[in-house]
Order: C-alpha cells, then sequence, then structure tokens
C-alpha cells in the first residue's frame, strides 16, 4: 500500500477533498443561491437578468428583504451536499485511478483514463447525494417566511420522503447524471494541464505546482468544462424546482420547452452568477485539496 496519513491513500483524499469543499460552500453559498434562483425562474421576463449587475441586485435585494442570514437560505443542504459530494468525489476518483494504473505511478494515466475515471467517480457520487441537492435547490428558492419553506435539511428530506417518496429525492437524477461530463471535462483537462506544467518545469524531479499555478489550472480547466454543460444545471434546477411558471415532464420535454419559450440563451440563464462563483469555488476547493494533499504525503505514517 502507498504511503497514507489515515491508513488508505483514497481516504486521504476523501478528507482533503471534504475539507475543500466545505471551505468553498462556506465561503461562497450567496453567489450560489443566486445562481439557484436565476435558474429557477422559468419566465420569460428574466430573461433581463442575465448580466453580471443583476446579481448585486439581487443580493442587495435579499439582504435588504430577509437580512444578511437570507444569504444563507438552503446553507446546510449545500454544505452536507458539497462536502459529501467532493469528499465522495476524491475518493472514487482515487480509487479507480490506482486501479486503472495496476501500481503503476498515476501521472502515467492517458488523457482518456483520467476522463474515464473521473466520469465514473462522478455518476457513483450523483447517485449517493442526490437527495442533498434536491433539498437544497426548494430553500434556494424560498424565502424563510415562506410557511411551506423547509427549515432545513433535515426537515427537508423527511418531507419529500413523506409526500414524495423515493423518487422526489431523486428528481433530477438523470440530468444530474448527464452533468458527470463537467466533472469529467473537468479533471480531464486539470491532471493534462498539471503534467503538461510539470513537463515543461525547469525544476528536476517536481512533484507539485505552487499554489498561484493550482488556481490557474483548475480556474482554466474548470471554465472550459462550465461553458460546455452548463444547460445540464439549469435543466436539473427546474426538475428539482416543485413551483413552475411551465410544467416539465422529464428532461425532454423541460429542453424542448425552454428551447421553445426562452430560446438558445434560456439554458444559460445564471451563468454570470454561477461564473462568479465556479471560478474562485474551484480554485478555492483545489487548493485547499491540493495542500491538504501535500500535507498528508508529508506526514504519512502508514508505509508500503
Amino acid at each position: 500500500m502507498p504511503k497514507s496519513f489515515l491508513g488508505n491513500p483514497a481516504l486521504d483524499h476523501a478528507v482533503a477533498g471534504f475539507t475543500a469543499g466545505a471551505v468553498s460552500t462556506i465561503i461562497l453559498h450567496p453567489l450560489d443561491l443566486i445562481k439557484t434562483r436565476f435558474q429557477a425562474d422559468d419566465s420569460i421576463k428574466s430573461l433581463s437578468k442575465r448580466h453580471f449587475g443583476a446579481t448585486f441586485n439581487t443580493l442587495r435585494s435579499i439582504v435588504h428583504k430577509e437580512g444578511i442570514i437570507g444569504l444563507y437560505r438552503g446553507i446546510s443542504p449545500n454544505l452536507a451536499g458539497s462536502t459529501a459530494s467532493w469528499g465522495f468525489y476524491f475518493y472514487w476518483y482515487d480509487l479507480i485511478k490506482r486501479w486503472m494504473a495496476n501500481g503503476d505511478k498515476l501521472t502515467k494515466l492517458s488523457a482518456t483514463q483520467h476522463l474515464l475515471a473521473s466520469a465514473e467517480a462522478g455518476a457513483i457520487t450523483v447517485f449517493m447525494t442526490n437527495p442533498f441537492w434536491v433539498v437544497k435547490t426548494r430553500m434556494c428558492i424560498t424565502s424563510r417566511k415562506d410557511p411551506e419553506a423547509y427549515k432545513g435539511l433535515i426537515d427537508g428530506l423527511y418531507q419529500i420522503a413523506k409526500y414524495e417518496g423515493i423518487r422526489g429525492l431523486y428528481k433530477g437524477l438523470v440530468p444530474g447524471l448527464l452533468g458527470v461530463s463537467n466533472g469529467a471535462l473537468q479533471f480531464m483537462f486539470y491532471e493534462e494541464m498539471k503534467k503538461w506544467r510539470l513537463r515543461i518545469s525547469p525544476e528536476e524531479d517536481r512533484e507539485r505546482l505552487d499554489n498561484i499555478e493550482y488556481i490557474l489550472v483548475a480556474g482554466s480547466s474548470k471554465t472550459i468544462a462550465n461553458v460546455a454543460t452548463y444547460p445540464y444545471q439549469l435543466i436539473r434546477t427546474r426538475l428539482n424546482n416543485q413551483k413552475f411558471v411551465i410544467k416539465y415532464n422529464g428532461v425532454i420535454d423541460a429542453i424542448r420547452k425552454v428551447y421553445s419559450s426562452e430560446g438558445f440563451l434560456g439554458f444559460y440563464k445564471g451563468l454570470a452568477p454561477n461564473t462568479l462563483r465556479v471560478l474562485p469555488g474551484t480554485c478555492t476547493t483545489f487548493l485547499v485539496y491540493e495542500n491538504m494533499s501535500a500535507f498528508f504525503r508529508k506526514h504519512a505514517r502508514f508505509d508500503e
């Protein structure tokens, strides 16, 4: 077994991912809330809300009506979902990569192998965390003063399970699985960019990038993946929401109706606040993850 801090390399990666997800979510949840509300708004009038100025106007409106605490509506399911997602994702990603490498160095994996490993890890993670995202979406699009609003993560899970059953907890699963392509593309570009940077580095035997390089690589890979796959996030949000101006009957019906009533750009509602959130969010997540992973390797207690 390779060197490990917690007794298993995959567990080291899981804890690093769990921590990274928590830090990123706590810092950037308000922007995630705005993005979710933009995505869930299926009125034609809301098409004017695509510009960055609307993001700050909406933030100001929420603070005025609900106070600062209103910006953290839905933080509990978001925190649970993000920490669990990143933790599970890195755990399965590391296990699958080691299985593919068959004992060889992980850096020798091809771009295709990285794409497959991240896609498989993402699919497993989606199945495990989907209920959290359903609750998070519904909490983010409702005010605390709404009599039908969930009081928190546990209350949301209980009410959905009670009134909608298991099927309700897995609303939006299909677009969620389609969204695995986002993480797959991101990790493929991330791994390939890291290999390229280390390969052209003048320092010999360099095993990791510096913090600025991690930020640049993480931001670049996420931007490419996000623009390519953003529409699935909007479709997933519409299916997770139970209060529609337009009724949607599944993924294909939602795609057809969004395009019919809002046009192609309708698939990119909320892209501005999403961009504001995912770039610092991704950079923060990967920076924390890479530094924690390096700490675990440096202080490994369990040798081969």
